[in-house]
């Protein structure tokens, strides 16, 4: 008799498990070096210990008497033969099978001594239920035959050896994925590669799959939308280096020429730069883009010296045409005002640059001066002429045709306001013996006026200072300053009268007649005379002339001014005046 079980080869392999392949086809005996598949010559495996096998072989069986050799990986089984020497057929041991069937967990071996049942065989406890058995789960007694499910689906091909095994072909879903690479990883069923290592073959193979044509649809619809997007990222990458392009080589967009015809007046404002001035430009419709003024500002040698102001230009310039033109004076439409400006003469101003009838500003200041924002301690005597005295700051003021005197005035306002913060005039007041802030103002405005030149500003604070004190024996407490008279006269002029005459003049703004300061400024001072006023310079001066631009005499006493005067009297005469 044959010995099936241990094969023609000299090492016998477990007929389930797959790395060591079966021994034929229901008890067909293999030869050495052959595979029953006509394969690839058999690998020969290193001597075993003599063992039994839980299992029987695919259809084979050694002789009366004899055992398997055991496996190391697998249990113990009794081992049992029918009356006649041959094994009954049992499809679970079928090496067609062999990958689908799970090892079962070691059973407890049969005593020897029950003996010989009836039917010839020996009496054999039935095997529990697999759980991961996918033939019905039910326990089956051993030797009983199961059915046959060879003709399904889910079976496949018996697993070989190393040694015999022959190249399988790729599932068909494996091919289709080779065929289509960018749909791996879309969402397929990827359970097998998910499952424990001792999960066999067999049974990941047993698992279901959605057939290849639906694959193929979701394959299909993958592919278009990597198409779609790829697509569209073409076109969002073309429409980037357009615009890429348009701003980093491209021109910008400019009009040509001088402008339409239509005029614009355009407000700069004080601190605004190259771009702003531009945003500006374009809001007014005079430029195309910002773009191109700040280009033509900066390719201008003279563009860095634009100012804020009020600008008459055209719409639909050329940025390098609009540049130009604002740094002609024929474009400017400011208006400025020098430090030691009376009040009537900036209302004027005003009325000519609004193209106003004369005395409109100065009756909207008249009527509306409490509006324009005055700070509490401004008008604090009713003798004051004007309100706004002292208050319309020298400066750069944008005045256009279209304004109004009223917000022109409060621009003006405001400004001194701003200005005025830097200083304590409250404090200041206090230390220099005044009553109030105006005062400290009106001190101001009198040192801009009487101080023909500014490095003589301190020195004409001082003499302002000493002038007030009323107990002075030189003027008594009075100031007796020409440019007094001159501003309640309206007028701007060097012979006043003589001091008999002036005296006669009765009016809180004459210093000839009243002692101390007049009710309010008589000029709008700026910000040097308002820092000598603060701080003048130490000295017993009571009296100065200037003779000339580079001198100014100071004197203490009226005598030495007689003489300084005749000094200023034969200058004028050399001069020609």
């Amino acid at each position: 008799m044959t010995e099936y079980g241990r094969g023609s080869g000299s090492e016998p392999w477990h007929p389930e498990d797959p790395l060591y392949g079966d021994g034929g086809w229901g008890g067909q005996q293999t030869h050495p070096g052959q595979s029953p598949y006509g394969g690839q010559p058999q690998q020969q495996y290193p001597q075993q210990p003599q063992e039994q096998y839980g299992d029987w072989s695919q259809g084979q069986q050694p002789g009366y008497g004899e055992q398997y050799p055991q496996h190391p990986q697998h249990p113990q089984q009794p081992q049992h033969y029918d009356g006649q020497g041959g094994a009954h057929y049992d499809p679970q041991f079928d090496p067609r099978f062999a990958g689908q069937q799970q090892q079962h967990p070691q059973q407890p071996q049969q005593p020897q001594g029950g003996g010989w049942d009836a039917t010839g065989t020996h009496g054999q406890a039935p095997y529990a239920a697999d759980p991961g058995d996918p033939y019905g789960q039910q326990p089956v007694a051993y030797g009983a035959e199961r059915p046959d499910l060879y003709g399904t689906e889910d079976a496949y091909p018996p697993p070989q050896p190393p040694g015999h095994r022959t190249a399988e072909p790729e599932p068909e879903w494996e091919q289709e994925a080779e065929e289509h690479p960018l749909a791996a990883g879309s969402g397929e069923d990827d359970d097998a590669e998910d499952e424990p290592a001792e999960t066999g073959r067999a049974e990941r193979r047993g698992k279901g799959r959605k057939p290849v044509k639906d694959k193929k649809k979701r394959t299909g619809c993958a592919l278009m939308v990597v198409i779609v997007v790829f697509g569209g990222g073409l076109g969002g990458v073309g429409y980037l280096g357009y615009t890429f392009y348009q701003n980093r080589f491209a021109p910008p967009a400019d009009y040509a020429g001088s402008g339409n015809g239509e005029t614009v007046v355009v407000e700069i404002p004080k601190g605004a730069g190259g771009a702003d001035i531009g945003r500006k430009l374009k809001e007014a419709g005079v430029v195309e883009s910002v773009d191109a003024f700040v280009s033509a500002q900066i390719a201008n040698p003279q563009g860095k010296s634009l100012q804020d102001g009020v600008y008459t230009l055209q719409k639909h310039m050329s940025a390098a045409s609009a540049v130009e033109l604002m740094l002609s004076p024929k474009s400017r439409a400011n208006l400025i005002i020098p430090e030691g400006k009376r009040n009537a003469w900036v209302y004027a101003e005003i009325d000519k640059r609004l193209k106003l009838p004369d005395g409109t500003t100065a009756n909207v200041a008249k009527k509306d001066w409490k509006d324009l924002g005055l700070p509490s301690w401004a008008n604090d005597n009713k003798e004051i002429k004007d309100p706004l005295e002292g208050f319309l700051y020298p400066s750069s003021y944008p005045v256009a045709k279209g304004m109004k005197p009223k917000d022109v005035l409060k621009k003006m306002v405001d400004q001194a306001n701003e200005q005025y913060k830097h200083y304590d005039l409250t404090g200041k007041a206090r230390s220099l013996g005044l009553d109030s802030p105006l005062q400290v103002l009106t001190v101001a405005s009198l040192v801009q006026v009487e101080g023909k030149y500014k490095h003589d500003f301190d020195k004409v604070a001082r003499v302002v200072y000493n002038r007030l004190e009323p107990n002075n024996t030189e003027t008594a407490g009075r100031l007796e300053f020409d440019s007094t008279i001159n501003y309640l006269k309206a007028q701007s002029t060097l012979d006043v009268g003589s001091v008999a005459d002036l005296r006669k003049i009765h009016d809180p703004y004459n210093t000839y007649d009243i002692k101390g300061l007049p009710p309010g400024p008589i000029s709008n001072p700026g910000a040097e005379a308002i820092e000598s006023a603060l701080n003048p310079a130490d000295g017993p001066w009571y009296y100065f002339v200037s003779i000339s631009e580079n001198e100014t005499v100071f004197a203490v006493t009226n005598e030495e001014h007689n003489r300084n005067v005749e000094r200023y009297e034969k200058a004028r005469k050399q001069a020609g005046q």
